[in-house]
């Protein structure tokens, strides 16, 4: 199937302007470079983006990560409360990964500061 890189500059440019955003509000909220935000709504440079970058860009605009990836595959975008369908490595899964590995390091430093508590009253007491 081809790309329809047109349509999702017509779909991005349409969002923002609905929003009332320039385009260095969507890099800001994207974390996409405007030099890549830019290409794509002017559609001067055709090329295969990461599914990251449209991902991204899905999210900042309010849409379902999947959004702009199905107007690029000229598929009908899917509805913001849909579940995502996409493989493991969705913005969702790695954010749930971060949470997952930020618990684990709050459980260690709470280990470290008993540790230490012990230790310190170890010390006082030998004083």
């Amino acid at each position: 199937m081809s790309e329809d890189w047109a349509a999702v500059a017509k779909a991005i440019n349409e969002r923002v302007s609905e929003l009332g955003w320039r385009q260095r509000e969507l890099a800001d909220r994207s974390h996409v470079s405007q030099a890549i935000v830019r290409e794509i709504q002017h559609h001067t440079v055709e090329r295969r983006r990461s599914p990251r970058t449209l991902e991204s860009l899905s999210v900042a605009l309010g849409w379902h990560p999947e959004h702009l990836a199905a107007v690029l595959q000229g598929r009908k975008p899917p509805e913001p409360d849909e579940p995502v369908t996409a493989g493991r490595d969705t913005l969702w899964s790695r954010l749930d990964a971060l949470e997952q590995r930020m618990t684990e390091i709050t459980e260690r430093l709470d280990d470290l500061k008993s540790d230490l508590a012990t230790v310190i009253e170890h010390v006082r007491a030998n004083r």
